[in-house]
């Protein structure tokens, strides 16, 4: 519930900065709120088909295809958390630029209704896909119940939007910077678990090298079972037994997403 909670959070919150600027950017316009509306609508459709398609693929496997399968998502969604915490590191600025430029143009008559709606569209999929995505992961990594899952994402959900409304509205000011500084370590430590998880996946099947079996027992002090042990387990990839494996993944994952975050930071946007 918790990592489900962080992932949608920060997505919803995203996207939220986006139709904010762009809603900001384009006060006085008539009826920019219904293709604002629909573009957001379109994105969330766009994310649910993709939703779908997924759950459709997952179902149609089984054994060791389902892992191989599950291993895989779990992967691509490690990747896309690095590529999106990097990513949003050194152009987070630069895409607020680019959105009021684009109210700008629409005020002015250089770019229509239509186009701000297609881009809300695309940044409302792109951010719903990865919430697909990076759901899945949880999902597989954490055994996660659909009530959990959905319960997370209900709340990150309402506390995203609400965020972005008061940003919006200019009722409160955060430093943006360091709310993304603050979500990304916890992100970083959400995609180590799932590389450690994708990892055990692998191993279990005899895809990889497990590199010894129970390094440690910590089970007497923290199941991976109990209430705690799952949290534990969502936010920072804990595992009462682990394999030699999934220590390597979760560590090199850890280390690289921190690493490179750390680069990007240091480096100016490039234009």
């Amino acid at each position: 519930m918790l990592g489900s909670l962080l992932i949608v959070f920060r997505e919803v919150m995203e996207a939220g900065l986006i139709v904010g600027i762009v809603l900001a950017a384009t006060q006085g316009i008539a009826g920019r709120g219904r293709w604002v509306a629909g573009g957001i609508a379109a994105g969330v459709v766009g994310a649910a088909v993709v939703a779908v398609f997924a759950g459709s693929l997952s179902a149609a496997l089984s054994g060791n295809g389902q892992d191989v399968f599950s291993a895989t998502i779990l992967c691509i969604a490690v990747v896309m958390l690095g590529w999106h915490t990097i990513w949003m590191t050194r152009h987070g600025r630069e895409m607020a630029g680019d959105m009021k430029a684009l109210g700008a143009e629409v005020v002015s008559g250089e770019r229509s209704l239509t186009a701000m709606a297609v881009v809300v569209a695309v940044a409302v999929l792109r951010e719903g896909v990865e919430v697909v995505l990076f759901l899945y992961g949880i999902a597989v990594s954490t055994h996660s119940g659909p009530l959990a899952m959905l319960g997370g994402g209900a709340l990150g959900i309402a506390a995203g939007a609400a965020l972005s409304w008061l940003l919006y509205r200019g009722l409160i000011v955060i430093p943006l910077h360091r709310l993304f500084a603050v979500t990304g370590l916890l992100i970083a430590f959400l995609a180590a678990g799932m590389a450690s998880q994708a990892a055990a996946l692998l191993a279990g099947d005899d895809l990889l090298p497990a590199f010894g079996y129970e390094i440690w027992d910590t089970s007497w002090l923290l199941s991976d079972g109990s209430m705690l042990g799952r949290a534990a387990k969502a936010l920072f990839g804990y595992s009462d037994r682990p394999m030699g494996i999934q220590l390597m993944a979760w560590g090199g994952t850890l280390v690289v997403m921190t690493v490179a975050t750390r680069l990007a930071r240091r480096q100016p946007a490039r234009p």
